[in-house]
């Protein structure tokens, strides 16, 4: 009993520092979903399929998305539309089964599929994980009118990849395009 005694006595100054030495610290705990946490650059949250300035849609439903998905998420059925352009008719994306690599956006020669900094999308029911190409649409059609709220502007055009070498107009001459 005696051994005891001395062992909580002891115990008691060394609680005691630990809790005295961090009592004055600023809290590392975040009070979410008041104080929204800093993500990463590279952070890949929700998929969304990107449309052209006209609102088409960018996707020609290549396959090459699918191809590249490790965990072979992504469901795509092509069709041709009355002017002959190949579209997707049915685009699925499993979110259930995604591991949100990012092979997909790399892959994708349109640049119609990306992915955001949306962290919040649970859900209740797994049915509700399946998006559809309404919903990854929408998606994109929600964060559009966010940023052009955010901006105060009437339109923006999308160039997040836009890294193509400029092409010379028409006027130009060989000798310009060569200096």
């Amino acid at each position: 009993m005696v051994s005891f005694l001395k062992t909580v006595i002891k115990a008691i100054p060394v609680g005691l520092s630990v809790t005295f030495k961090n009592i004055f610290r600023k809290p590392t705990t975040l009070e979410y979903p008041e104080v929204k946490p800093d993500l990463s650059p590279q952070y890949r949250g929700l998929h969304y399929l990107a449309r052209y300035d006209n609102g088409e849609e960018r996707c020609v439903c290549c396959g090459l998305c699918a191809a590249a998905c490790p965990a072979d998420c992504i469901y795509m059925e092509p069709y041709e539309n009355e002017r002959g352009e190949r579209k997707a008719r049915i685009y699925i994306i499993n979110e259930i089964r995604c591991i949100f690599c990012g092979y997909c956006e790399e892959a994708c020669p349109e640049e119609a599929i990306f992915l955001g900094k949306e962290f919040e999308f649970s859900k209740y029911e797994i049915p509700d994980f399946i998006y559809s190409k309404e919903m990854l649409l929408g998606n994109f059609d929600r964060i559009e009118m966010e940023r052009r709220k955010k901006l105060g502007m009437e339109f923006i055009r999308k160039t997040r990849f836009d890294f193509r070498m400029p092409t010379p107009s028409i006027g130009d001459s060989e000798s310009s395009i060569e200096k």
